[in-house]
């Protein structure tokens, strides 16, 4: 069976599309911006045309980029970070969710009006359903984790301490840039669409530079590059 083109009907083609889309979720950018960048490289588009580009096929890129990556974090099973983070929603106070695995991977965001134990069971249930069930979470102190993991019988696998979630709490700074950049949002369900991609698209691109050579960064950073330009081919 043919896979159907999702860029069938678009005046402009598939890469350009990526290029914009990569370029306004990947880095702190306004949509402005990006017209102004893709004009300089000779790409006549408004910035509505970018919004609607993120919008429509932005879920689909980070649908293709998880569902590749799931297939491949069988072992990351050993150690997740759960935190949450407060963010202003026309004006009143949600919190973003947030799991990663021991190598800094974004498993899942979620976002909330409250932060209470109903909420935090909907999260862990959510992100085991997708990922299964590690051998430990690591916690603040928020009593909310506690009651929740006792309710799903995993109470025991819990470690909280002094530092020991930083990898969750860092994981929040690349948001935080890019929540910046948008002039924060106006609506829930919109900045869970814009944190799942971002998260997906985060995961694409991310390196760990510190971790390997300039050699094997640039073989790294082109492969990613490449798989991205193939996202969505019929």
């Amino acid at each position: 069976m043919t896979k159907p083109d999702p860029f069938k009907g678009f005046q402009s083609s598939p890469d350009i599309i990526r290029l914009a889309v990569m370029l306004y979720v990947r880095f702190p950018l306004s949509l402005r911006t990006v017209e102004d960048l893709l004009h300089e490289r000779g790409v006549e588009v408004s910035h509505e045309t970018v919004r609607f580009w993120w919008r429509r096929l932005g879920p689909m890129f980070a649908a293709e980029i998880r569902k590749r990556r799931i297939e491949g974090l069988r072992s990351s099973r050993w150690r997740w970070h759960l935190d949450e983070m407060f963010v202003k929603i026309n004006g009143e106070r949600h919190y973003l969710w947030r799991a990663v695995d021991h190598e800094g991977v974004v498993l899942e965001s979620f976002v909330t009006k409250a932060r209470d134990k109903k909420a935090a069971l909907k999260f862990l249930r959510k992100l085991m359903k997708r990922h299964g069930r590690p051998h430990v979470f690591v916690t603040d102190k928020l009593r909310s984790y506690g009651a929740a993991l006792k309710e799903i019988g995993a109470e025991h696998r819990q470690e909280t301490g002094r530092w020991m979630n930083n990898r969750a709490e860092n994981s929040h700074l690349p948001f935080r840039r890019r929540e910046r950049a948008m002039l924060r949002f106006r609506r829930m369900r919109s900045m869970q669409k814009f944190a799942a991609v971002h998260a997906s698209v985060y995961n694409h691109f991310n390196q760990e530079r510190r971790h390997s050579n300039r050699t094997n960064f640039k073989l790294n950073r082109a492969a990613a590059l490449a798989e991205w330009r193939g996202l969505g081919a019929a």
